[in-house]
């Protein structure tokens, strides 16, 4: 089975995992909207980057990771709603390290993230409500993250 996003690697069936010099890795979730994985390949390749010269950048990387699904709970296994939540949680500040001080994410943005492994709406609320500390809000900013304590 080929790749359909164009990438080296070969998937296993049912599309899983895929081969890569002959190591398996767990692919990104397929049901992530393509404009919102290339955002989040962006960031991950950018945290790769950056920690070629910043060790303290691996937690950026891990955070991509997770939100496109190649870590934490398997997208393609039911999941619980904390990881569902910990996933947009790190989609968020994935994509908030990517967007810089100026950008946002809405909780309409993390509710696409991915429909396939049963995220709502209430699960972006949640996440966005635990990362500004307020339960009302309805989008993160940098400035949120930098008062967080992980």
């Amino acid at each position: 089975m080929s790749r359909e996003d164009g990438s080296s690697g070969e998937l296993t069936e049912p599309g899983h995992h895929v081969v890569i010099d002959g190591r398996r890795w767990r692919a990104t979730d397929p049901s992530i909207p393509p404009v919102l994985r290339d955002k989040l390949v962006s960031a991950l390749m950018a945290a790769r980057r950056a920690v070629r010269t910043d060790e303290t950048a691996r937690p950026a990387v891990h955070d991509a990771k997770v939100a496109l699904g190649e870590r934490g709970e398997p997208w393609w296994e039911p999941t619980t709603p904390e990881g569902r939540v910990d996933r947009l949680q790190r989609a968020a500040r994935a994509l908030l390290r990517h967007r810089g001080e100026d950008g946002a994410v809405t909780v309409e943005d993390l509710a696409t993230l991915s429909p396939g492994a049963g995220i709502e709406l209430s699960d972006a609320e949640n996440a966005v409500a635990h990362l500004t500390g307020k339960p009302d809000a309805t989008a993160v900013r940098q400035a949120d993250l930098d008062n967080e304590n992980p």
